[in-house]
């Protein structure tokens, strides 16, 4: 069993994660390591959320806020992203603590002690208008390497060149827009070009490293290293531990890759096992993966690995598997833009979502992961469409692997039961053939951060699969031979086997999922590799499945990419709706049915309507008689366990959250009967379809400074609005449910942030 140290590039705090850092860092990592622990390796992934630096302190400005409550609203947002991505860590922490800051001192003064720390005069940029020293973020201008604008002034993410003060041409101060001069300031450098020689002698075996990474880094070596200044003029970071520093602190670049090193402490304090760390750093057959975007490179295949060393003892990075960019219409994603890179107008991602809490509410995870799988910068940029993602999730996803699962486990399920026999011991050879096959090619992939290929290698494996199920033809053969088609169904689930295990790390959700219907024990995790070509045991239940996959209709044509929808522009759905305040006026068990209420509800119009509602299990009689909710009052009428219901009520529901309530939406404050809650929006009379009405996004979540808690969008609310607010989402947009004169849709007590309405 070998030791893997997986170590993700720590996303700033500043705003909420979007499809760039999922696909640049943060998914490739979640992929090797549930690869890693498939192998049976010891895996220990850390990581966590950037909390100093200017990125921080530029949105507490915007905000008027102050660096600590935007960071640790962002590091609370995107670490419950990630989860909901099923994106795991051993621990996922954040800079600002007492710990990192321990830890950075403590590689601070020791690097000082052994001088490769040291005081000098260096420039910077100095806005006298703001009577203030700039930091790199807060200075821009034009790259005088590549001519791009609006770069920052330490590094130009087009190019990849870094700059001192006085490089950029045409410079800006980001507040008053006057053009700094530079001046002098006393800071500590790192004696980096101390370490020119072992870094030279580190890099000339690693073969293995992606050409972006060796270039950006033979670059660097070959320019010759300069030395760095490792504080700057701030308030808000780690301070410097040395007296008469006080209105300095570190520089972010230097402490923020020591993340790694203190979060790995952390986590050993955690578990209780206060050493265990140095399992994975001081072990020197452990290997250390650094997965991070390319404008990261040199900070850690130069800088991180000049400190380690400087420090001594510690492992360096064995490979740094480094993506380029994922870009929409040929500009990259960003969170701190307010235009798409390019220089278009717009914001940066819309489409897509700008961030991945608002794309969670629109599709699961394993299909968004699916796609950023597939779709991976990992050699060269990669760019985002809406036509590519619809095309991908509904041809390959849910037409050759989703298909291909549900043929072959409700055929079985249905004709058999339980498994069937296998042709042999082994099982076919041709299907074990092509699955070993398969697996090869698949850890060839995995193991060397070739994420790409590795699921092209599974759905190959799919589409082989959908080619067997056809030629055997299981629909005519169960008629003439029962037992041969069992055989050859024995063969279509062990396809159907090894496509869960070998899709597990990329999409862990849908794969557990298929393991269950097959009825084998444990996890796949407990299972390992090998479960791949374990025979399956015969005779036994099988568990009814249901499809894993949806298609997804988005309505666009390549020209209304970035236009919305088709027809009515953004919430088109929305508008669909007539939402009516609605009045309980008498409540009774369905006779039919333990979990539904039959409901008279007044609407103001000439008699009662009556409604079927399945709410037995969270409200008594008592407590709906006389309450006032709002409801669908243009839905089609249906019936329900053979009572018509004419109209649907809206409740908030945080079960896929991990929360067990269901609470009905409520006016804020008492509306008559029959009063639209459309928003200010036209509502259409006509008869809607239920399918019309699950197009359409909502959510209940606190809304603070006119900040959406669970996903960080700005909504506007009318003074005196309640804490916590039901929201419709589109895209990127969000607005509250109200009667559009100042009251709004609300819920009675708590439930979780984000919880959807249905």
């Amino acid at each position: 069993m070998a030791k893997i140290c997986i170590n993700i590039a720590w996303p700033y705090s500043n705003g909420p994660i979007h499809l760039g850092h999922v696909a640049g860092s943060l998914l490739p990592p979640d992929i090797f390591g549930r690869y890693n622990r498939l192998k049976g390796n010891e895996v220990l992934v850390v990581g966590g959320s950037d909390q100093h630096g200017t990125p921080i302190t530029v949105t507490a400005e915007k905000e008027g806020s102050t660096p600590a409550v935007v960071a640790d609203r962002y590091h609370r947002i995107n670490k419950k992203a990630i989860e909901d991505m099923r994106i795991e860590y051993s621990l996922f922490s954040k800079t600002h603590g007492a710990n990192h800051i321990e830890v950075v001192h403590n590689m601070f003064n020791d690097l000082l002690k052994k001088g490769y720390l040291y005081e000098s005069e260096t420039d910077q940029y100095y806005c006298a208008h703001c009577q203030k020293f700039l930091p790199d973020r807060y200075v821009e201008g034009v790259c005088p390497n590549c001519g791009a604008k609006d770069v920052r002034s330490d590094q130009c993410d087009s190019c990849g060149k870094t700059f001192e003060p006085g490089d950029l041409f045409s410079p800006q101060c980001i507040h008053c827009r006057n053009e700094p001069d530079v001046r002098q300031s006393t800071h500590f450098f790192l004696r980096l070009s101390a370490f020119s020689d072992q870094l030279k002698e580190y890099v000339r075996d690693k073969d293995h490293w992606r050409s972006n990474v060796n270039t950006f880094t033979m670059n660097w070596l070959n320019e010759g290293l300069k030395d760095r200044a490792v504080t700057r003029d701030m308030s808000w970071g780690v301070p410097v531990p040395v007296p008469g520093w006080e209105d300095k602190v570190i520089y972010v670049w230097f402490e923020a890759v020591m993340g790694y090193l203190s979060a790995s402490i952390e986590y050993s304090k955690m578990i209780g096992k206060p050493v265990y760390w140095k399992e994975f750093w001081k072990d020197p057959d452990t290997k250390h993966y650094y997965f991070i975007g390319k404008d990261n490179i040199p900070f850690h295949s130069i800088i991180w690995p000049a400190i380690l060393m400087g420090a001594g003892n510690l492992n360096l990075p064995y490979d740094i598997p480094a993506n380029e960019y994922l870009m929409f219409k040929g500009g990259k994603l960003s969170k701190s833009r307010d235009v798409q890179e390019d220089g278009s107008a717009g914001p940066a991602v819309e489409p897509p979502p700008n961030d991945i809490p608002s794309l969670l509410l629109m599709f699961d995870a394993d299909a968004i992961r699916y796609y950023l799988s597939v779709n991976m910068p990992d050699t060269h940029d990669s760019d985002f469409t809406w036509n590519d993602f619809q095309t991908k999730i509904n041809n390959e996803l849910v037409s050759a692997l989703g298909n291909y699962y549900h043929r072959c486990l409700s055929f079985t399920h249905k004709n058999f039961g339980v498994i069937p026999q296998a042709d042999t011991k082994e099982g076919s050879k041709e299907v074990i053939d092509a699955i070993s096959s398969t697996l090869k090619e698949y850890e060839a992939c995995l193991s060397k951060c070739d994420f790409k290929k590795g699921i092209r290698a599974v759905m190959e494996l799919s589409r082989f699969g959908n080619r067997y199920f056809d030629s055997v033809k299981p629909w005519a053969l169960v008629k003439t031979d029962k037992e041969q088609c069992g055989r050859a169904m024995n063969n279509n689930l062990m396809i159907v086997k090894a496509l869960s295990v070998m899709a597990w790390p990329y999409m862990p959700t849908s794969s557990e999922k298929v393991w269950e219907y097959l009825a084998q024990d444990g996890t796949i995790e407990e299972n390992k590799i090998e479960a791949v070509l374990t025979p399956l045991k015969a005779g036994r239940p099988l568990v009814e499945p249901v499809p894993l996959y949806k298609k997804i209709d988005l309505g666009l044509s390549e020209e209304d990419e970035g236009k919305g929808t088709k027809e009515g522009g953004a919430f088109a759905d929305f508008k669909k709706l007539d939402l009516r305040v609605g009045k309980i006026i008498s409540a009774e068990d369905h006779p039919d049915a333990e979990k539904l209420f039959i409901l008279k509800v007044d609407l103001g119009e000439n008699k009662p309507r009556q409604l079927v509602a399945g709410l037995r299990a969270h409200y008594t009689k008592e407590k709906l008689i006389g309450k006032n909710l709002i409801l669908v009052s243009n839905l089609k009428p249906a019936k329900l366990r053979g009572l018509m219901s004419e109209g649907m009520l809206l409740a908030a529901d945080d079960e896929s959250l991990g929360g067990k309530n269901v609470l009905v939406l409520s006016p804020s404050k008492d509306l008559p009967p029959g009063t639209k809650m459309n928003s200010g929006l036209a509502n259409h009379s006509t008869e809607i379809e239920y399918k019309d009405f699950q197009k359409v996004r909502m959510i209940v979540s606190k809304v603070s400074g006119g900040v959406v808690s669970s996903n960080s969008m700005k909504v506007d609310l009318p003074e005196g609005a309640p804490e916590r607010v039901a929201l419709v989402i589109d895209g990127n947009n969000a607005i509250a449910l109200s009667n559009g004169a100042g009251i709004v849709a609300t819920v009675e007590s708590e439930i979780t942030d984000g919880a959807g309405v249905r």
